[in-house]
């Protein structure tokens, strides 16, 4: 499978994403999750100076198509996550709708050093959802490694 499936695209807005697709994609149905993606969507968009370039439809389909790729089961593949002889921090929101809890737990359990962490009631947005908490982990685990 390549490309956007049509019901991702629909849900974020088409081709020109609006802040409702954002909420729905990216956060839960719950009133905590959503405040907190308007929340994370007022934060994006105070910066007037100096922002970065907008991705292009272009470019997140060139993204899509490749993590596309990486979700074809190969085991040569498989094998090379196996060889990271490194920590690595997995994290994941618990209902996160693109990548499953489920596949993070399966990386981790591919990787030697890995540490997996999900976040509650929160989807593919977690690390805007639970700012504070994600920054705070990954200062945890950046300051355990040697």
């Amino acid at each position: 499978m390549h490309g956007w499936a049509p019901q991702a695209v629909d849900a974020v807005g088409g081709a020109a994403p609006n802040p409702d697709g954002y909420l729905n994609v990216f956060f839960t149905q719950s009133a905590t999750s959503r405040q907190s993606g308007k929340e994370a969507l007022g934060r994006i968009t105070a910066r007037r100076e100096d922002r970065d370039k907008p991705t292009t439809w272009q470019t997140r389909q060139a993204q899509y198509d490749a993590v596309c790729a990486w979700g074809v089961p190969d085991h040569a593949r498989l094998q090379r996550v196996s060889a990271i002889d490194m920590p690595v921090f997995v994290a994941n929101g618990d209902s996160d709708p693109m990548i499953l809890p489920h596949y993070s737990y399966l990386l981790a359990g591919l990787i030697p050093q890995a540490q997996v962490k999900i976040y509650p009631d929160s989807a593919h947005g977690f690390l805007f959802q639970h700012h504070a908490q994600f920054a705070a982990d990954v200062e945890v685990f950046l300051s355990t490694q040697q």
